[in-house]
This record gives C-alpha cells, structure tokens and sequence, in this order.
C-alpha cells in the first residue's frame, strides 16, 4: 500500500493536544464544495478484516464529481485502507445498504485504490465521476484489510450503518454481506462535491444539540439537516452546503467528548472545502459540566477568538445563544446565571457577524430557564424533531451570505485540501 511518512510531530500524551492535523493533498482544482461532514469524535475498536459500509451519507447539495475525507486523525498507528466505493443508495429504501444499480464507483488514493494513512492524519481521495443530486442518500464502503489500531470515528450518527465481517465487500452492490449493524461513521469525516450548484458551504460547530441527540435516528432532523432543507429552496447562487460539525459532549473552553471548539478549527471548519460561514452553538456543556467553567468573559474572548480566526480564512461567523436547560439534573441557579451572562454579549456585544437567538425561539414563556414542552425531547436539554425545525427555521438565511462580507477564494478551495 503506498504510504508516506507523517509529518506530525506529539505535543502530549493527550490526543486532543495534537496540532492541527495536515490534509494530504489531493488531486482536483477550484469547484469544490462540501456537502456532508461528521466531525472526528472518539476512538472505536478497528475492524481488521471487515468493510463498512457507513450509511447514509446525506448530501446537501450536488455535483458532477465527489471525493471523501478519511480521517485516522484521532489513531495511534498508520490506517490502512484496502478498498474504498462510493454508491448512490437504492431508492426509496433509507435503510438499505444497497446500491443504486450503475452507481457503485471504486475510489482511489492519489491514483491506486489502496493507501495508508498515518497516525494523526487525514487523507482526501481522488475525484471520482459521478453525477450527485443533492438531498440524496451516497453509500460510502471502506475495507480495512489489517489492525490498523483504535479507528478515529464519530459516535452519534444517528443513522445506521453496516459492517461486513470476512473480507473486501465494498464493490457488493448488494448488501447481502452487510449483516450486522452500528450507529457509529467509522474513518469518514466528510464528503466533497465539484461543480455543485451552491455559493460555497456553512459550518455548524456544535455540541451534542447540534449533532441531532433527541431527534428520530434515519431520519435527518438535525437542526443542520433542516437549514439545509431551507436552503435548497433559495436560488442556486445564494444555496450553501451544509457542514454538521456538532460532537455530543463538546466544549468550547476545554477537551471534553472531542477535542474542544477551540482546537478543532481547523480540522473541522478551515479546511473544509468551500466554508464560507460558520453557525457557533457551544457552551452548554462548559457550563453544566465537571469541571464547570463559570467566568462569563472567558466564553466570551473564546468566541472571538473564534472570529477572529474564522476572518482570517474569509468566513462569517454567526453566533447562537445557549438554550435553557432548567429541570435537567444538571442545572442549578448558579449556572442559570452563567447561561444568561454568556448569552448577553452574545446577542448584544457586537461579537459576531451575526446572531441567531435560539434561546428565544425555544423557551418556555412562562419559565423561561425550560424549553417550551412542544419542544422538549424529555430530557429537558435536547429537542425533539419539533424544536430542532423551529431553530433551523430561526436562521436568517441571508446573515450567512452577508453582502459586506467578501467571498475568499483560499489555497484549501484551489489546490483541494
């Protein structure tokens, strides 16, 4: 398998201490828009010897060609990947691990169809011709011949996915082989579209609320899903792509569930193809979780930071409020302040280019530290399909396009990284 040697050098022990992880580049030119992302979460058990068929992979919008992001980012020993496939999903079937007869593409690695990629890395493949609608169900198949060490993948998915035990099964276009099944996306970090029919892309960088956590599972209720939906219906000049970079249990001041807000900028917002907006919703877990964080100006210097970074790569930056939480085993009237607080200059300090206030759009009325119960997907902190539409139906679209905001072409749109 043809390989390189990494690049990356360990600050600490701790994964989460990493630098940010280099892309290897990848053949293609300008055009390319990210459509689908699952941001890197966790470690999992390899599966040596087995393909995965991780399933669906939800496009937000299409194009004439597709590439993916295979990401070993978050391993400890060099990722081998056999054989990759990438299909479009048999119609009207959204739990099928069939393929869509004519479909099935094989996916090479800078021209061979096997590759490594080593610990702390991520790797994009070539482009490969295929005509991808958007709103559309892609089935992406990975073989990993070998023990290639604890797999770097996303926990939540919410969508099933299918591993075939005994071999190569990724040109199967049935799913015969695929026997078991997991809620997990191994390996896969993103996917990438040429030619789509879109301004560019938007980033939601989230926690656990933006990562679909009380929403129906193969369903695509995510908040994100539904403004992708929105946006679909505007003209194809002022479309985005959708990027879900939401990890259940994140945070924006510390490592939590996935490194934190802050340290996973780059690896999930700038390099992504296309970015040209960013949707922040973190905080929440800063605030209910252990070790608390409870100086409001601290939030508030992250988030700019945040901007300033994101200006700094030609992306506009909308912020969210943090939600209510009240009756949640994890509130307390302390920490209700410390939501309050950090909401403040949220909606009022002038620290983004934009504010969607989801606080507002989601409270109860009467009490106003609980989600309304219309809301509420009964753990008093998540929201149910409901909630999840009423925020994505918030968002001023056109606060993620601001004219005064210029598009910038940048190195990672042109040489494909």
């Amino acid at each position: 398998m043809r390989s390189r040697s990494a690049t990356y050098s360990w600050l600490s022990w701790s994964p989460w201490l990493r630098p940010s992880c280099p892309l290897r580049r990848a053949t293609g030119g300008p055009g390319w828009t990210g459509t689908w992302e699952a941001a890197a979460a966790g470690i999992a058990t390899e599966l040596p010897g087995q393909s995965i068929r991780d399933d669906v992979i939800h496009t937000s919008v299409g194009g004439r060609a597709v590439r993916i992001r295979v990401s070993n980012r978050l391993g400890t020993a060099p990722l081998e990947l056999g054989a990759a496939t990438v299909a479009i999903q048999e119609t009207g079937a959204p739990k099928s691990s069939n393929a869509l007869a004519g479909t099935l593409r094989p996916i090479t690695f800078r021209g061979a169809a096997s590759d490594t990629v080593p610990a702390g890395q991520d790797a994009v493949s070539d482009p490969v011709p295929l005509h991808v609608p958007s709103d559309t169900n892609l089935l992406l198949s990975l073989y990993t011949p070998a023990d290639s060490g604890p797999a770097t993948y996303h926990r939540s998915a919410l969508q099933t996915s299918f591993p075939a035990p005994g071999g190569d099964h990724t040109a199967d276009q049935g799913g015969t082989a695929y026997t078991a099944t997991t809620g997990f996306w191994y390996y896969l970090t993103g996917v990438d579209v040429l030619g789509a029919r879109a301004a560019r892309s938007v980033v939601a960088l989230g926690d656990s609320i933006t990562d679909g956590s009380g929403s129906t599972s193969n369903a695509k209720h995510r908040w994100p899903d539904r403004l992708a939906a929105r946006l679909r219906q505007l003209p194809p000049r002022e479309r985005l792509g959708v990027l879900n970079a939401g990890i259940a249990g994140n945070r924006v001041l510390l490592n939590g569930t996935g490194p934190s807000a802050l340290s996973r900028l780059d690896g999930d917002v700038f390099s992504r193809s296309g970015a040209r907006a960013l949707i922040v919703m973190e905080g929440i877990n800063d605030i209910r979780g252990r070790p608390n964080q409870t100086d409001p100006a601290a939030f508030e210097a992250a988030y700019r930071e945040i901007v300033t970074r994101a200006h700094s790569h030609g992306i506009r930056v909308v912020g969210a409020t943090i939600t209510p939480y009240g009756g949640n085993g994890g509130w307390t009237e302390a920490r209700e302040a410390v939501r309050q607080s950090v909401n403040e200059p949220t909606r009022h300090g002038g620290v983004f280019d934009a504010v969607v206030d989801f606080d507002a759009v989601v409270r109860d009325p009467d009490v106003p530290d609980r989600i309304l119960p219309a809301y509420d997907s009964g753990d008093h902190l998540h929201f149910n399909n409901a909630g999840l539409q009423a925020m994505a139906d918030a968002i001023d679209l056109h606060s993620l396009t601001g004219k005064d905001f210029p598009i910038v072409l940048s190195s990672r749109d042109r040489d494909g990284r």
